[in-house]
Formats: structure tokens, C-alpha cells, sequence
């Protein structure tokens, strides 16, 4: 059985919203799960009770909690294209004002309620992301290699930019196991050769790949984006990760 809950989460800048899912039989290795850039939703919530019931404790917290709970925006059910342009313009503005800094103290705050929860085990967790929140999954265990072992990104954006602390960049720091599972429409060609070059240069264990067919956004059911098949891989990928990495999936 899997047990989920609302949850509320101490941070430097406030008090964060979130939703939690884990076993019954805790406790179970956490995972911090970052949202795409619609937030936390049903899709989401059911992304981590599925995980869950594969044995994990995971918190998908509210991005965005400085603007109020989650959810901030009007989503409907469906997300289709002739909505996803002004969608994507009323969060744009909160996506901005999530900086580095933040991100970075909340990313503390995130892990350090996964070691106070008793219903997760000891130990190093894995952080997953889905669009923007790969970017900051990147970013968590650049900044915590001592509490990172897994990473796994999905469809992601904003890995390799211009800034000087572009997330590409800090990949020296990581010690995870890496996988990044790429849209066609993601990155550039020189995009992913830089990506995966400064990964290979840091001798970073890592996968990188690119679904065929994909779009932006493709393991979202309640968008048009939705790939089936790049759904379900994307849950073979993520699942041989964790299941692959002694620090996450070992003994409770």
C-alpha cells in the first residue's frame, strides 16, 4: 500500500507546500522530485505515487510556494497547444524569479526534510526533474555530491546557456549516476555535444539520449506533448537507474 500526504516544508524563504507518496512498510530511500514548469498537479501527484509503489519515498515540493500554494495557475484538465503559449506566459514570471540562490536554499531545505523524515531510510537520495526541474536537479547534486548518488532528467531545458553558472558547468562537482533523456526539440546538436562532452570530461557515469519522435514535454499525459512509448521508457530508464545505484536502491 502507498500512503500520500500534503506536506509542509521549512525553508529559508518561507514555508513550502508539497506532496509526499511512500510505502506503507517505510522506511525507503527518498527521492526529491522537481516538477515541470506547470507545478505540482494531479499529474505530478500520480507520477510520485508510482514511483512510490516501486519503493521510494518521494517529495515533489511546490517550486514556486514564494507566490502562494500550489497550484498557481488555472490548469485544465488538458493542456493542449492552443492554451500552452499564454500558460507558459503567467508562470514565465515566477519561473524567473526562481534564481539561483533560491534554488540552491531551497534544494537544503528539500533534503534536509528528507533526512528528518522517519518513513526515509539513511543514506544518499536520487533527484529527478522534469523540464526545468531537471536544470534543478543538476544544480542539488552539483551542490550536495555527498548526498546525491542518482540523477535523472527528463525533457529537459536550460543545461546549457550562457550564464556563468550554467548548469552544464557545475558538472565537475557531481558524483551521481546521470541519466538525461532528451526531446527532439530540447537542445541543439552543439547544445548536447557540449552537454555530453563536459559529462564524459568529468567522468561522470551517465547516459544521454535522445527519444526518437518526442516533443517537449512528452511524459506529461495531461498535455499534447504525451508520447506513450517515450512514457514508458522513460520509466525503464528511471527505474534501471535507481535500481542501479547501490547508495539508492540497497537494503532499507
Amino acid at each position: 500500500m502507498t500512503t500520500t500526504t500534503t506536506v509542509t516544508i521549512t525553508t529559508a524563504d518561507g514555508r513550502a507546500d508539497g506532496f509526499a507518496a511512500f510505502p506503507d512498510d517505510a522506511p525507503h530511500h527518498g527521492v526529491l522530485l522537481y516538477p515541470d514548469a506547470f507545478g505540482v498537479r494531479p499529474e505530478l501527484e500520480n507520477r510520485a505515487r508510482e514511483l512510490a509503489g516501486h519503493g521510494y519515498y518521494v517529495l515533489v515540493p511546490n517550486l514556486f510556494y514564494r507566490h502562494g500554494l500550489a497550484p498557481l495557475v488555472d490548469l485544465p484538465a488538458h493542456i493542449g497547444e492552443d492554451v500552452r503559449p499564454a500558460l507558459i506566459a503567467e508562470c514565465m514570471p515566477m519561473i524567473e524569479a526562481l534564481t539561483t540562490d533560491r534554488i540552491l536554499r531551497d534544494a537544503d531545505a528539500y533534503l534536509r526534510f528528507l533526512d528528518d523524515r522517519p518513513e526515509v531510510a539513511p543514506g544518499p537520495v536520487s533527484v529527478v526533474g522534469y523540464c526545468i526541474g531537471a536544470a534543478l536537479a543538476l544544480r542539488t547534486a552539483a551542490a550536495h555530491p555527498e548526498r546525491v548518488a542518482a540523477v535523472a532528467g527528463f525533457h529537459p531545458g536550460f543545461l546549457v546557456t550562457k550564464a556563468p553558472d550554467s548548469p552544464h558547468l557545475l558538472i565537475p562537482r557531481i558524483t551521481a549516476r546521470v541519466h538525461l533523456g532528451l526531446s527532439e526539440g530540447d537542445m541543439s546538436p552543439a547544445s548536447v555535444e557540449t552537454l555530453t562532452r563536459a559529462l564524459d570530461d568529468a567522468g561522470v557515469d551517465h547516459t544521454t539520449e535522445i527519444c526518437p519522435g518526442t516533443l517537449h514535454g512528452y511524459t506529461m499525459s495531461d498535455t499534447e506533448a504525451f508520447h506513450p512509448g517515450a512514457y514508458q521508457r522513460h520509466w525503464d530508464r528511471l527505474l534501471a537507474l535507481l535500481d542501479g545505484t547501490p547508495e539508492v536502491s540497497g537494503p532499507a
